[in-house]
C-alpha cells in the first residue's frame, strides 16, 4: 500500500498504483503504509471512469453489491453502510427488520433505510446465527423470535445499543436453553451487559 486517504487507498500491483475506495471498516484494517494488503476488488465501468472498490472479504463484497439493487442506494452509500455496520451486523439488522441501524450510515435516512430491510429481508448473503436461533418456536419449542424480540426490545428501552442487546440475547437463549422465560433472558441480558 502506496497511500491512505478518506474513503481510498493507492496500493502498489506490480508498479503501478491503483486507486482504490473502501469502507471505513476496511481502511482501518489494512496494516500501516507500505505492508502488503489483500482485498476482493469489484470493477465498476462507466463511460466516463473506471471505479475500484475493495473489500476485507467477500462477505463485504456481496453486501456491497446487493444493497446497490435498492433504488437510491449507490457506491458511495453503499459504502457508508459497511463503513459503520460489518457484514453479520448488517445482516442481523436486516433480518430483524431494524432500519435504524442503517440511519447510522451517511447518507440513509428512515426512509432509505426502510427501503432497505424491505426490499433485502429475504436476500441475505449471509446466514446468521440469529437467524437460526431464532426460528420457529412453534416447530421446534423454542424461545421464538417475538420473545427474544421483546427481550431485545426491554433492553434497548433501558437505554443499551440494540446491536448489544441482540448479542447477549442470542447467547443468553444458547446458555439457558429455549423453554427460557422472556424475564430470565432480560436479567440475564442484563448482568451481561453489566447491570
Amino acid at each position: 500500500m502506496e497511500s491512505v486517504g478518506d474513503g481510498w487507498l493507492v496500493i502498489d500491483v506490480g508498479g503501478v498504483g491503483y486507486m482504490v475506495y473502501c469502507s471505513a471498516r476496511t481502511l482501518r484494517s489494512i496494516p500501516s503504509q507500505g505492508g502488503i494488503v489483500s482485498l476482493a476488488i469489484e470493477t465498476h465501468v462507466r463511460e466516463d471512469h473506471i471505479h475500484l472498490y475493495g473489500f476485507l472479504d467477500t462477505r463485504e463484497r456481496d453486501w456491497f453489491g446487493l444493497l446497490q439493487t435498492v433504488q437510491g442506494v449507490g457506491a458511495r452509500v453503499a459504502l457508508g453502510i459497511l463503513s459503520v455496520l460489518s457484514p453479520e451486523s448488517l445482516t442481523e439488522a436486516v433480518e430483524l427488520q431494524d432500519s435504524t441501524l442503517l440511519t447510522q450510515a451517511s447518507g440513509v435516512g428512515p426512509k432509505l433505510g426502510k427501503r432497505i430491510i424491505a426490499e433485502l429481508k429475504d436476500r441475505s448473503p449471509l446466514s446468521s446465527k440469529l437467524h437460526d436461533n431464532l426460528g420457529n418456536n412453534a416447530q421446534t419449542g423454542g424461545i421464538g423470535h417475538n420473545q427474544s424480540a421483546n427481550a431485545i426490545s426491554a433492553l434497548v428501552n433501558l437505554g443499551y445499543r440494540r446491536i448489544d442487546a441482540r448479542t447477549v440475547i442470542v447467547a443468553a437463549e444458547e446458555t439457558l436453553g429455549p423453554d427460557v422465560a422472556v424475564e430470565e433472558l432480560i436479567r440475564h441480558g442484563l448482568r451481561e451487559l453489566g447491570h
